[in-house]
């Protein structure tokens, strides 16, 4: 197990975002919203791009931790908001640093950016991870 302290980074994940992969997403969690993948529906809305499921976010930040505690660290909590919206085809780096450990319960601060630009797609975003 890997020793976890208050101040601690935890390692990032970067992913890009593929329009293959959101459609794969959307089949999986039957979730068929027309601005993840309908190019007339987005050009009536003036967006430059399929958007990218909000619940992807909480996917990838749930794995950026599993990743790095491992399979028997268990996440008690997930919370995360929304700033900006991210497009098919672009690159999210997902980063944390821990705030907190109270015996085997850590907290973690994350955030979600987007790599080509900077902008922040999620934020305030953490977990509780029972270690």
């Amino acid at each position: 197990m890997t020793a976890v302290a208050v101040g601690d980074a935890v390692p990032e994940l970067v992913r890009r975002i593929e329009l293959a992969d959101m459609i794969a997403y959307a089949g999986a969690t039957w979730d068929w919203q027309r601005m993840h993948y309908d190019p007339a529906f987005l050009e009536q809305r003036r967006l430059p791009a399929p958007v990218v499921d909000g619940q992807v976010f909480g996917a990838l930040l749930a794995e950026q931790v599993q990743d790095w505690l491992g399979p028997s660290a268990g996440l008690a909590t997930l919370r995360f908001r929304f700033k900006n919206l991210v497009f098919a085809n672009e690159t999210v780096r997902c980063t944390g640093t821990v705030t907190a450990v109270d015996g085997g319960l850590v907290t973690i601060e994350q955030q979600v950016e987007v790599v080509e630009d900077g902008r922040i797609a999620v934020a305030p975003a953490g977990c509780e991870v029972r270690l």
